[in-house]
């Protein structure tokens, strides 16, 4: 990697106040328009991670140029208008004018392209440090390590994440942390489960332990402010828990167990009572698939203890599934339809500011198919299709792994049911996903629902099934 050390000092050049945002946001509070902005994202099937403080760094013109994401969400929210009359700079100007070569390029999945002032107060900071003549954008050497190394991440690919410090680095005296490498943080952990999300788990856990070293590393480093010590202990744990996982989904529960305890103690080292609430929640989804349905039920309620101030209800309400699940391991169907019932009155109120980012995939779908896990381990299997065909036909296809989750649910539910030519058809609708997903969870509730299915081979669709389901590659 080239060094991104300056040699001579580059002149300041303050921030201006972007008017025309603030103007389109009008009587609305930063908060509300955040809101309307992920809403926005939800409608053209994009993922951002829109708050009341990145919407007043957009304002304070800290944001001279939106990430490609924030763009085509803006363009919707505002059809007719330009970046430029939204009050940005033209990309071109933001980017620098110089090429730079083939290593040091940003992906598809590049983080907010900003213009990061310093606290002249604060003698600690080290952006300036970092910076290129050609590009004060990327001015921190983490970001860099974050978004480059010849990776562009591209999703079907899924090429290498190239979050990793690079080996030279590894041996230089560490520096303080600034803003630049908390936002880098706070980027991968997006990027790790919009892929996800697409993908599945498989074709990236191994790529992405090394940003969850680097991550420690910074904490380790320290940070020159408290706000962004608390952003680094947030993105790391976030990381962690994205990390596990993948562990999880991938079938390594031990791996998974173990990012997740990681997180839960830097959420309790910081008082970071939404870390917590996730890591526990995460924790009691992992004991449940690894057959241990008390611990799940305690971790799902320790969960709801740590999220209970946050006021998010459709957190609670997906921390009540995870309990409702623990319950259905324990073949407690009281409870499991009390955690239920507590699951969807928290869903009905509706979202909030206050739900957390990593949420976004939580909505009436998920709902659904949580629910259908549930039945399903109760042996309801009539119930349990109900539901996981609904959340099939709920489910936002940008959420690709999802929409395979759904059908190799239902393919399931509907042959221990005695419905084998259903199942070999929502079967066959999973396995049209397969050449997006890789994900070892799918993998073996199909293999279950083939053995299941194997006394039924005459029946329709169910040996075309078979026989396909047969040709698939084991994964790895």
């Amino acid at each position: 990697m080239a060094s991104s050390t300056v040699t001579s000092a580059q002149p300041e050049r303050p921030p201006r106040p972007n008017l025309a945002f603030r103007r389109l946001r009008g009587k609305r509070s930063p908060a509300e328009f955040a809101a309307a902005v992920r809403r926005a994202a939800r409608e053209i099937g994009e993922r951002v991670s829109c708050d009341a403080r990145y919407v007043g760094r957009v304002e304070a013109g800290e944001i001279r140029c939106p990430n490609y994401a924030y763009e085509r969400v803006f363009l919707h929210m505002f059809p007719g208008r330009t970046l430029t009359d939204l009050g940005f700079a033209p990309r071109s100007s933001v980017r620098g004018r110089q090429a730079r070569s083939t290593s040091e390029s940003r992906g598809a999945g590049e983080p907010y392209e900003t213009y990061d002032t310093r606290d002249t107060h604060d003698p600690h900071e080290t952006h300036d440090l970092y910076e290129t003549h050609d590009n004060n954008e990327e001015s921190d050497v983490l970001r860099r390590a974050f978004m480059t190394s010849g990776a562009t991440v591209a999703a079907a690919s899924l090429g290498p994440l190239g979050l990793a410090f690079d080996a030279a680095a590894a041996g230089r005296p560490a520096r303080r942390a600034g803003t630049g490498e908390a936002g880098a943080l706070e980027e991968a952990v997006r990027r790790i489960r919009l892929l996800d999300d697409r993908h599945g788990a498989d074709g990236l856990y191994r790529r992405a332990a090394a940003p969850l070293r680097t991550a420690y590393a910074l904490l380790d480093a320290g940070a020159s402010r408290q706000a962004t010590a608390d952003r680094l202990y947030t993105g790391a744990g976030e990381l962690a828990i994205s990390v596990g996982w993948l562990a999880h989904d991938s079938g390594r529960f031990d791996d998974a167990r173990s990012h997740y305890a990681e997180a839960l103690a830097t959420a309790r080292m910081n008082g970071d009572a939404g870390l917590e609430a996730h890591a526990f929640c995460n924790m009691a989804f992992l004991a449940r698939d690894a057959g241990r349905p008390r611990e799940a039920v305690r971790a799902a309620q320790a969960a709801q203890r740590a999220a209970r101030p946050l006021g998010s209800a459709r957190l609670m309400s997906l921390l009540s599934l995870r309990e409702a699940g623990g319950w259905a391991g324990l073949a407690d169907r009281v409870g499991c339809e009390q955690a239920l019932v507590r699951a969807q009155t928290f869903f009905e109120r509706g979202p909030s500011d206050a739900d957390p980012e990593w949420m976004s995939f939580y909505g009436e779908a998920e709902l659904e198919g949580l629910e259908a896990q549930c039945w399903s381990t109760l042996g309801d299997w009539p119930r349990a299709a109900r539901h996981a065909r609904r959340a099939g036909d709920l489910q936002d296809p940008h959420f690709t792994r999802n929409l395979a989750l759904y059908s190799a649910e239902l393919a399931d539910d509907l042959a221990r049911g005695g419905r084998p030519d259903e199942a070999a058809g929502a079967g066959m609708q999973c396995l049209d996903l397969l050449g997006e997903v890789q994900s070892s969870r799918i993998h073996t509730m199909l293999a279950g629902t083939a053995r299941v299915l194997l006394p039924h081979r005459r029946a329709s669709g169910v040996s075309t099934f078979l026989d396909r389901h047969g040709a698939l590659p084991r994964p790895a």
